[in-house]
């Protein structure tokens, strides 16, 4: 079986906090890809349109494209509730955004620096939670409406601090058990279920006039294996064949478990030879985003350094193409 070759790219930050430090990396190995979260310690989602056109004419200028905008989007506590986390990394609050609406904002940074993907959150961790708590309400359905309109993918991402923390919680909710989903909640009442099942039957009358597969959502899971082994989990089969085929992204670091820490690819615990290959054994597309997210703050730029050439040693020992 031929494995899906693998797009590089790294999070611009993770090198250095300024954007020259980010291009000259970049050039120094031969980097096509940057994705971007913030630049001088200044999250992008806080910056003016202005500013985001200028570091987008800069990393053009310097020949480099932006796969995504590491958002923060929903990095923050839910209306309503309290979150569970301590020190979260990255943090943002809301009130930063410069402009008035922030799905607009996101979305427009994400159209100016070229970037196919944008990553998202699922709030920081509460008690209670339900799929619902993200995807009810106007501010996710317009989230979806712009990502369609400008073709963008929305990519979810497991992240301990958030409701979706780990690998079978991502699973749940991209692929939840019969009879449940993100817009069908156990408890919701008969109205809302003959809505969606006429929704449902509409849907299918549609592909059946057009005789083609439904177009696919524009929500994807970003599935982060080493974020889960930092929770104790170890993925299950099950769990990764179940996301497999809706991935067109991930994230890559590594894990000290014993000293509780990130580290270089290829330097931990993390068995990513088996944890690649099974993954990108069931994925659908011909090439996957590989977004290296560091996570070394002491030494991030020899630490991304050793993580790119510990992805191509792994990629080689797997037979899958590094582009």
């Amino acid at each position: 079986m031929t494995l899906p070759r693998l797009a590089l790219s790294v999070i611009g930050d993770e090198i250095g906090p300024s954007l020259e430090e980010m291009i000259s990396f970049a050039h120094e190995h031969g980097l096509k890809r940057l994705d971007m979260r913030t630049v001088d310690g200044r999250n992008l989602l806080g910056m003016k349109k202005e500013e985001i056109i200028k570091i987008s004419r800069a990393l053009e200028k310097a020949g480099l494209t932006v796969p995504t905008f590491v958002s923060p989007l929903f990095k923050w506590p839910a209306v309503g509730k309290s979150a569970e986390a301590g020190k979260v990394d990255f943090a943002f609050d809301p009130k930063e955004c410069p402009a008035e609406d922030i799905i607009d904002h996101a979305i427009e940074i994400a159209v100016i620096l070229g970037a196919p993907h944008m990553r998202i959150f699922s709030y920081l961790r509460h008690a209670g939670f339900r799929p619902k708590h993200l995807t009810d309400g106007k501010t996710f359905a317009k989230l979806m409406t712009l990502a369609g309109n400008y073709d963008i993918s929305i990519q979810l991402e497991n992240e301990p601090v958030c409701n979706i923390g780990n690998v079978a919680e991502l699973a749940a909710f991209f692929d939840p058990p019969k009879g449940e989903s993100y817009e069908d909640e156990l408890d919701q009442d008969m109205e809302a279920q003959d809505e969606e099942e006429e929704e449902e039957e509409e849907e299918e009358e549609e592909e059946n006039e057009e005789g083609k597969k439904k177009e696919p959502s524009y929500l994807k899971p970003l599935v982060d294996i080493a974020n889960a082994w930092a929770t104790g989990e170890r993925p299950s089969d099950t769990d990764i064949a179940r996301l497999a085929p809706l991935v067109t992204a991930i994230h890559l670091k590594d894990r000290d478990l014993a000293a509780g820490r990130t580290v270089p690819l290829g330097d931990g615990n993390v068995p990513w030879p088996a944890e690649l290959k099974r993954l990108l054994g069931g994925v659908d597309t011909d090439e996957v985003l590989a977004s290296i997210e560091t996570h070394c703050p002491q030494d991030g730029r020899n630490a991304t350094a050793r993580s790119i050439a510990g992805l191509r040693r792994i990629a080689a020992e797997i037979g899958v193409e590094v582009v």
